[in-house]
């Protein structure tokens, strides 16, 4: 597979990497398997997505002792992209930047992830209690202690940063700029997808003129972009979907019509190319700092993502693309 820089030069990652959130948090438990987990990572390692990207909340704490059984075995096959920053509890979700916090964090997500180095350990949310510029000079001592090689910041969510007269990602760059005068950002990870484009208009710039790598979450759209979602099949309870504006019936039907476009991009590349692979190359033709993240827990789902790093969209692709129309429902 074709590598892409993440920050220093030295960073090299698979053009396509794997989202392992899936296979502990957020989707539906019913369908989750440990051991079918593991065969989506070992596929994924094949096929050449090095990254493979984690974080001690998602389980939590299970989705990181799953990726260290791992890279117990193959270790430098991997680059390791884990985060901290937001504490799990029993109805809710809180943020603690405080540097003992941190130091304490990375040290049980090296025990977890089985390795003595992380690739690239991301801030997952900022402490409002915490000035930032604490809390990434506690990461920026991991750095010196060879604990870490690489720092990233995770962008906040659209809700967090939506204000009057205010760009999507304004607040996230503001961070930026805050965090760089203490130590380099080597990453910057945000959703980015043909149905949600918002980071192409200020975040992917940022970072493509400050050599920054930009790695894309949620670039199939939560899975609606593969094409495999019907309208109104409904969710389990703790599915996220469950609950997302978009994901109605009535807005899943309403935005078919971005996955038919991506279809009939599909097939002028093939009987074998399918929508998901398309949504996955229009990002790679955002940037050669750009890397799509994907989250599965199927082989499957792993290899078919990873053969988009071999698909070359044409000019006519990208304009019929951005023709499309845009989504409709909050994202909130």
């Amino acid at each position: 597979m074709e590598r892409r820089r993440i920050g220093a030069a030295t960073l090299e990652v698979g053009a396509i990497g794997l989202g392992c959130m899936p296979m502990s948090w957020a989707y539906t438990a019913s369908q989750r398997s440990g051991e079918g987990s593991l065969r989506a990572v070992h596929a994924a390692l094949d096929a050449g997505a090095s990254l493979l990207d984690t974080a001690d909340m998602y389980g939590p704490f299970i989705n990181e002792r799953l990726v260290g059984r791992v890279l117990k075995e193959r270790r430098e096959d991997a680059f390791v992209s884990t985060k901290c920053g937001l504490l799990v509890g029993e109805t809710h979700i809180v943020a603690n930047g405080h540097p003992s916090y941190v130091k304490r964090a990375c040290d049980a997500s090296l025990r977890r992830l089985r390795t003595d180095v992380i690739d690239l350990y991301q801030l997952h949310r900022a402490d409002p209690e915490v000035p930032i510029e604490e809390t990434w000079g506690a990461m920026a001592e991991l750095v010196a202690a060879g604990k870490v090689r690489a720092l990233g910041l995770c962008a906040l969510g659209a809700r967090a940063q939506r204000r009057a007269g205010a760009g999507m990602h304004d607040a996230t760059v503001r961070q930026l700029e805050r965090v760089q005068q203490v130590f380099p950002v080597s990453c910057v990870q945000a959703e980015l997808s043909v149905w949600s484009p918002e980071a192409l208009e200020a975040l992917v710039p940022w970072c493509a003129s400050r050599g920054v790598g930009f790695l894309a979450a949620m670039p199939l759209g939560n899975g609606f972009l593969s094409g495999t979602l019907t309208p109104g099949q409904g969710f389990e309870p703790d599915d996220v979907r469950a609950r997302h504006p978009r994901f109605t019936a009535e807005m899943m039907a309403a935005n078919q019509p971005i996955v038919a476009g991506l279809r009939r991009v599909a097939r002028r590349h093939g009987d074998s190319v399918t929508a998901a692979q398309v949504a996955l190359a229009w990002l790679l033709g955002q940037g050669r700092h750009v890397v799509p993240v994907p989250g599965t827990k199927r082989a499957r789902w792993a290899v078919e993502n990873c053969a988009a790093a071999e698909l070359r969209l044409t000019d006519e692709d990208f304009a019929e693309i951005a023709a499309l129309p845009p989504a409709q429902g909050s994202w909130d």
